[in-house]
């Protein structure tokens, strides 16, 4: 399993949820949405330390993580994090 993010999409990280270096941000599967690899449920985002990270991805001073716990959600598939100008929101990507 590997996280990718784009610049924009960290841009977006760093204004949105106002992370600082050192932070962590946490991917986890929640109820309710829907996303192409689990109909039913969408990634959530939060700001908490890990507790038995699967994947890591360290990037300008931030850790980017996904629980083992969670790691049934993207049925071994890789998470790309974009930006989207459109929304002005950052969109998932599931790529195997």
């Amino acid at each position: 399993m590997k996280i990718t993010i784009t610049e924009p999409a960290l841009k977006w990280f760093e204004e949105e949820m106002d992370i600082e270096k050192g932070e962590f941000i946490r991917f986890f599967a929640r109820y309710g949405g829907d996303s192409s690899v689990q109909q039913g449920f969408s990634l959530g985002v939060t700001k908490e330390s890990p507790k038995e990270a699967a994947a890591t991805l360290d990037v300008n001073g931030y850790t980017f993580f996904i629980e083992s716990d969670d790691l049934w959600y993207f049925d071994n598939h890789d998470l790309h994090v974009k930006y989207s100008r459109k929304t002005n929101s950052i969109t998932y990507d599931y790529q195997q």
